[in-house]
């Protein structure tokens, strides 16, 4: 058996998340992360309001912890450890931290201020993304030039799966892509409920802050290899680099997962809130077997099937 663990992204937070993960590790998600986040972490989890945990900088660092916390215990009770590793998007750090990249306080301080960074970015002006149904990522690369042609500002920012791209760019483009994907071959595009053009040039000036925390961090060796985003392979030697690079380019999911399959993982592991990438290796590799740890009930059952 050769598993890979994913890790999600932002978008998959939700108020209550983590809730028995909370009481189980302190010493991850207690007074040490509030200290250094400078927000309850348990209060913005559990309670919310959902336009609270939902705004950039604090999804992104509550993803990261709880993700974290349940990943450590997984691993406390395995004997057979994974052999690749994957995010989308945020989740990269995740995935990087569960690898041992670097603690899992460090991870914190970056996606801190990678919320921050990006959170910025988002209100510098009107942004936003947009599902495209019906078509693939040149279909989608089509559209997004054809916008930049009219002189408009459009990137394709994420590659999920099969049949799911989402395009980023200004909130006019977003509006003119709603129209106009029909006439590009699409069955239609969906606009997302996002603060702004994540993964495309419009997060240009979040790059400063997240780059001096990633200055201020020591990268180590990997337990095992994390594939990257923005090259759909498996980190090199500058991994601060290409995590910069992340903000401003697409996520290549669908390639990441293929590529890791080629390499010989036979089956995934989501671990973390939610359940959206497993629902992407199910789209992306066939007959790929997929499961799933999202709070502490489903640990001792999925360590067991890791271990047969």
């Amino acid at each position: 058996m050769r598993y890979a663990v994913l890790f999600p992204g932002q978008g998959s937070q939700a108020v209550g998340m983590g809730s028995d993960v909370f009481g189980a590790r302190p010493d991850l998600l207690g007074e040490t992360a509030d200290a250094l986040l400078g927000w309850s972490l348990r209060d913005v989890c559990l309670q919310g309001p959902e336009d609270e945990l939902t705004r950039t900088e604090r999804a992104q660092p509550a993803l990261y912890a709880v993700a974290y916390a349940l990943w450590d215990q997984l691993q406390s009770r395995l004997e057979r450890r994974p052999v690749a590793g994957a995010g989308h998007s945020l989740g990269e750090y995740t995935a990087l931290a569960a690898a041992g990249a670097f603690s899992f306080e460090d991870g914190l301080r970056l996606v801190a201020a990678r919320g921050e960074g990006m959170a910025t970015a988002a209100d510098a002006e009107p942004s936003g993304m947009a599902a495209l149904l019906g078509g693939g990522a040149d279909a989608a690369e089509v559209l997004a030039a054809e916008c930049r042609r009219r002189g408009g500002r459009l990137w394709v920012a994420n590659i999920n799966a099969p049949g799911q791209v989402v395009v980023a760019g200004g909130a006019d483009d977003i509006a003119w892509v709603v129209e106009a994907a029909c006439e590009y071959g699409l069955r239609r595009a969906v606009p997302l409920k996002v603060a702004g053009a994540f993964h495309s040039p419009f997060m240009a000036p979040g790059a400063t802050k997240l780059a001096e925390a990633i200055e201020a961090v020591g990268f180590g060796a990997t337990a095992f290899p994390v594939w990257a985003n923005v090259t759909a392979r498996p980190h090199g030697a500058d991994v601060g680099t290409a995590l910069l690079k992340q903000l401003t380019a697409p996520v290549r999911f669908v390639e990441m997962l293929e590529d890791m399959a080629s390499a010989g993982v036979d089956r995934f592991v989501h671990v973390g809130p939610g359940d959206v990438t497993a629902g992407l290796a199910r789209r992306s590799v066939r007959g790929i077997e997929v499961h799933v740890v999202s709070n502490l009930d489903e640990v001792d059952a999925v360590a067991e099937v890791l271990d047969l």
